[in-house]
């Protein structure tokens, strides 16, 4: 924490702040837990799945959201969340959905991993060979620097059914509520 403090107290240095000002004098405590927050997120148990009896059901969880730090600009982005698979023998817990992605989204990351990530601990979680994540996202690095242009990034993880048939996509997508 003492690090977090460090940093926070240099930024503010470099950026030409009296960080003796009212207002201020606080903000590198502040810094370091809010990173510190960040950093040490516990999700809980992830891995919980469930035995089904009836198969090829299609389960999907959206409009989640979660929030992370690209790692080359450490400015947060958000991104909307889909998650769906097709469950055979097991099905997961609904809050191991969100309980997975914020455990992968609190840390320093990118869009396309964060979506890989995802869907890799769903595939090992549930057992399914069919697992789709789709992510919308905004990020700071591109709307407070550079260009300065708001915009929204989508990416997707496809696995089994969802990458090689057509209808099984788009019938993911329609339930996800993507394209709308």
């Amino acid at each position: 924490m003492e690090a977090l403090e460090h940093v926070g107290l240099a930024l503010l240095l470099a950026l030409g702040e009296d960080p003796e000002r009212v207002g201020l004098r606080d903000t590198p405590k502040r810094f370091a837990r809010a990173w510190q927050e960040f950093i040490e997120f516990d999700a809980g148990n992830t891995a919980t799945a469930f035995e089904h009896i009836a198969g090829n059901q299609m389960v999907v969880v959206s409009g989640m959201r979660v929030h992370s730090f690209c790692e080359h600009h450490l400015l947060p982005f958000w991104c909307d969340l889909a998650i769906g698979y097709i469950a055979s023998h097991k099905v997961l817990g609904l809050s191991k959905f969100a309980r997975i992605a914020h455990r992968h989204a609190h840390k320093l990351q990118i869009q396309e991993r964060l979506v890989e990530e995802i869907g890799r601990d769903v595939l090992s979680a549930t057992g399914a060979k069919d697992v789709a994540v789709f992510a919308r996202g905004e990020h700071s690095c591109m709307v407070t620097r550079g260009i300065r242009t708001a915009g929204l990034m989508s990416s997707s993880f496809l696995r089994g059914k969802f990458k090689r048939d057509a209808k099984a996509r788009e019938e993911f997508m329609m339930i996800a509520g993507v394209g709308r």
